[in-house]
């Protein structure tokens, strides 16, 4: 069986939709004869913690560990928050749009001009010595770096020069075209030596991989290193397992990571205005939060005066975001009011589409996921501000739940199963192993 380093800073017992990724490719690589050997720190940042994700590794994947030192517990304690081993409920993603404290600006300032291309690059110089001796004994075939965080892909690049071993280079997100990227406060230096080592990551990978096909297309226009579609996908072991519970209301429900600069307070506003026009609405609704939710999507939805229709169950295990998908009436997912969203295909919408229920997706009408939803009939796109719209579609939505209608036919969803992508992942392995 052939062997693929997989580089990753997360993995469990870290949670989130980034771990998911490589940990469904290890769980079905070997069936298209690649084993897995993950390199991972031995201490990260845990920004969720889910160890069901453990039952997902196969027995016998070798996971190398060493320890890292990186700033980022100072700068989260500047930023006034608490890891999730601490029980904290930090905001979704610190680097935004929203208003920030001196103490938060600086150290998002100090965070974007000194530790580039993130707090995590301390640990690349002693990672590749350690990867070095370990492969003089356990050789590979392949080497993969998956990011965020970058840092992920200067040690492959080091590491693919001085060993002579083709690399992949999988980008779950973009780099300089990130949405967060323009709020770093960066020096003019500091953006150019981003936007160096970016070009040093494109055109030094043997591929370069991206998750939605705008970023392919982006990163084609910046290098002439082939670049590959592999989006993120869904597990139908998950979705098989997962047994629907119907509780007879009308369950609005959000799953994953729900941040602040994508509140959709139109949404709020329409719900609020419907329970207040229509009692038996006011008492079916029911709001369901399955995931890290940013207090001021909370504070929001209280202030629609929606607080006796809020469940809010906070972050949960894999299984039971699932389960919840399944079980829901609508599906929501808002994107965050940043341009460059419109490029990206958020790791949930996969899910939502194999879960068989409708979908309301708020953000660029013309973005990648509006197409999904589009093409796949599972439900649609409406703009930030469109309230027509989206009263709309609450109002059919409603009526075809009280009717007993509520569903859809969701088509093409098995190129996004965990076993197809994993196949495209081992085609392109076998495909740059072959190249002379």
């Amino acid at each position: 069986m052939k062997r693929v380093l997989v580089i990753s800073y997360y993995w469990p017992p870290s949670g989130g939709s980034g771990v998911q990724r490589w940990v469904k490719f290890a769980k079905y690589l070997p069936a298209q004869g690649w084993q897995c050997v993950v390199y991972t720190p031995e201490n990260p940042e845990l920004l969720a913690v889910d160890r069901t994700l453990e039952n997902d590794v196969p027995e016998g994947t070798e996971v190398l560990k060493t320890r890292i030192f990186e700033p980022y517990s100072f700068y989260r304690k500047l930023l006034g928050g608490k890891s999730a081993s601490e029980g904290g409920s930090n905001e979704v993603n610190p680097v935004n749009s929203q208003k920030k404290t001196f103490l938060q600006r600086l150290a998002m300032k100090v965070r974007g001009n000194f530790f580039i291309p993130d707090p995590r690059v301390l640990w690349v110089r002693k990672s590749v010595r350690f990867l070095k001796d370990y492969l003089r004994d356990h050789p590979v075939d392949v080497i993969v770096s998956t990011g965020p965080p970058h840092s992920m892909h200067l040690i492959a690049m080091k590491l693919s020069h001085e060993c002579g071993l083709p690399w992949i280079a999988d980008f779950r997100d973009p780099w300089t075209k990130m949405f967060y990227f323009k709020h770093l406060e960066l020096s003019r230096w500091a953006r150019h030596r981003h936007e160096r080592l970016e070009k040093q990551v494109l055109d030094n990978a043997t591929v370069v991989v991206a998750v939605s096909p705008i970023v392919q297309e982006e990163f084609r226009s910046m290098t002439e290193t082939p670049v590959e579609l592999i989006t993120n996908g869904f597990d139908e072991d998950d979705f098989a397992d997962a047994l629907v519970e119907d509780d007879g209301y009308f369950n609005v429900t959000h799953t994953g990571l729900f941040a602040a600069d994508g509140n959709p307070d139109v949404l709020w506003k329409v719900l609020s205005e419907k329970c207040a026009e229509d009692e038996e609405f006011r008492r079916m609704l029911r709001i369901r939060l399955v995931g890290k939710t940013d207090r001021d999507i909370v504070r929001s939805i209280l202030e629609a005066s929606l607080a006796e229709n809020l469940i809010d169950n906070g972050y949960q295990p894999h299984p039971v975001a699932v389960k919840e998908q399944k079980s829901a009436s609508l599906l929501i997912l808002p994107l965050r009011k940043e341009p460059e969203y419109r490029a990206t295909l958020p790791g949930k919408l996969f899910e939502y589409l194999a879960s068989g229920r409708p979908v309301l997706g708020i953000g660029q009408p013309d973005g990648a996921m509006a197409q999904i939803l589009r093409q796949s009939g599972a439900g649609q796109t409406f703009d930030w501000d469109d309230y027509v719209g989206i009263a709309k579609f609450i109002d059919g939505s409603w009526e075809a739940f009280r009717n007993g209608t509520l569903q859809v036919d969701v088509e093409g969803t098995e190129q996004f199963s965990r076993r197809s992508t994993a196949r495209k992942m081992a085609e392109l392995m076998d495909r740059i192993v072959n190249i002379p």
